[in-house]
């Protein structure tokens, strides 16, 4: 069974289109759904005797709180520029209860604005990974003098090389 996931329902509205072509049996979940629509759309996804092997899933409406383990494919669409709301979605499939292997698909075309959305989710986990590694600790923790200077106001931007001397008191 696949999940595939998408930030824009219009996107979700276009991939019906070649999937009912095909005649493949798939549910659909996202935020204009009410409570009973949303919780029958997921019982017959995970219903074994029912030919439903595809969840089009919002983003925003899916990316949390459900147990979709029945999936061992998830596709993305379309990037977020915040990679934990991808991780989130994509944690549908990898629940308790999983018994097989959950691979990822994210469907990107190059030098697009994907690219610098891609970018930037590096950017973020980089900036993530380095807050939560013991060692950066120390660094992260106290200010250095570009950060001093642009907290009062001796700079424009925090980055911005600041010219000092280190003066020395003589005795």
């Amino acid at each position: 069974k696949v999940l595939i996931f998408s930030q824009w329902t219009s996107l979700l509205d276009l991939a019906e289109v070649p999937i009912e072509g095909k005649g493949w049996g798939y549910r659909r979940y996202d935020g204009s759904m009410n409570a009973k629509m949303r919780g029958d759309a997921v019982d017959d996804f995970k219903d074994a005797r029912k030919n439903v092997r595809i969840m089009l899933v919002s983003l925003k409406a899916g990316n949390a709180g459900l147990n979709l383990n029945v999936a061992n494919r998830v596709i993305i669409l379309d990037p977020f520029w915040n990679p934990y709301v991808e991780e989130q979605a994509i944690d549908r499939a990898h629940r308790i209860g999983q018994v097989r292997p959950v691979k990822v698909h994210r469907v990107l075309i190059p030098s697009t604005v994907e690219d610098r959305i891609i970018e930037l989710q590096d950017k973020k986990r980089a900036i993530i990974e380095e807050a939560l590694d013991e060692k950066q600790h120390q660094s992260i923790s106290r200010l250095g003098v570009q950060e001093l200077a642009y907290l009062f106001g001796v700079t424009r931007n925090a980055n911005e090389r600041v010219q000092y001397q280190e003066r020395r008191r003589e005795r």
